[in-house]
């Protein structure tokens, strides 16, 4: 009795591959080579990243609002002064928060402590270190970065792509070489990913003010060196070649 699942006409839907077409599993006339390849470059930051945290803290909730208003105000005013070399400005977590206090039976409030971070992305790195010291003169103000990155879609993205195909065909030709055959298709290159590493913040990159009154004088600019970035891409390619000659 016939297998039904052997029978020429049990799948109609599903023809064979036309002749000459390499199969994905090789054969021997047309050995599959599977190999991957990788690449790892360095490239200058194009953008870097600073996170500015406003405070205020006072007795009375109002008092307290004014103040952090006043404070994020002028923040804002400052980054928003260098124009066109701060790229963005984002407005993060903002908090009023009691601080309660027991006393007897009862508990009160003792002060309000209020918050607003803000995100400003710069592309000019000349502005970033003054403007980087004049925030942290502020009062109650923090600066923390920079931290540097490079653009979605950065040239050096591309570049690494590059590089990891090359690899792999160099590599796969090597292996082909090795069994006195040479490369003949490709079958399938498959992008296992391609990213930047971490952005690392630059030594001394955090930042705080000390300063709890008007300032006395305006804080030198400080010289940031910014971090060269390493970006990794890795890729599967498989292709066949010709017969070898064991």
């Amino acid at each position: 009795m016939t297998d039904p699942d052997t029978r020429p006409d049990a799948h109609p839907h599903k023809s064979p591959p036309p002749y000459g077409t390499p199969l994905p599993y090789g054969t021997p006339d047309a050995p599959s080579l599977a190999v991957r390849g990788e690449a790892r470059i360095e490239a200058d930051p194009e953008i870097a990243r600073i996170d500015i945290t406003v405070q205020a803290r006072g007795t009375d909730r109002t008092a307290t609002l004014k103040d952090l208003t006043h404070r994020n105000d002028q923040a804002l005013a400052l980054v928003k002064s260098y124009g066109d070399a701060v790229e963005k400005v984002d407005t993060g977590a903002f908090s009023v928060t009691p601080e309660i206090t027991a006393k007897g039976r009862h508990e009160r409030v003792r002060a309000y402590h209020g918050r607003v971070r803000i995100t400003a992305t710069l592309a000019d790195f000349t502005a970033l270190g003054e403007l980087t010291t004049r925030l942290a003169d502020l009062d109650l103000t923090r600066v923390d970065g920079p931290w540097w990155s490079l653009r979605p879609d950065s040239p050096a993205h591309r570049e690494a792509r590059r590089q990891a195909v090359q690899e792999a065909v160099q590599r796969a030709r090597e292996y082909a070489e090795a069994l006195g055959a040479r490369l003949d298709a490709v079958l399938e290159i498959a992008d296992t990913g391609a990213e930047d590493a971490t952005p690392m913040p630059a030594p001394g990159g955090a930042f705080r003010s000390v300063a709890y009154g008007a300032a006395a004088e305006s804080a030198p600019a400080l010289d940031l060196e910014p971090a060269r970035q390493e970006v990794y891409a890795q890729v599967n390619a498989r292709f066949t070649m010709t017969r070898p000659q064991l």
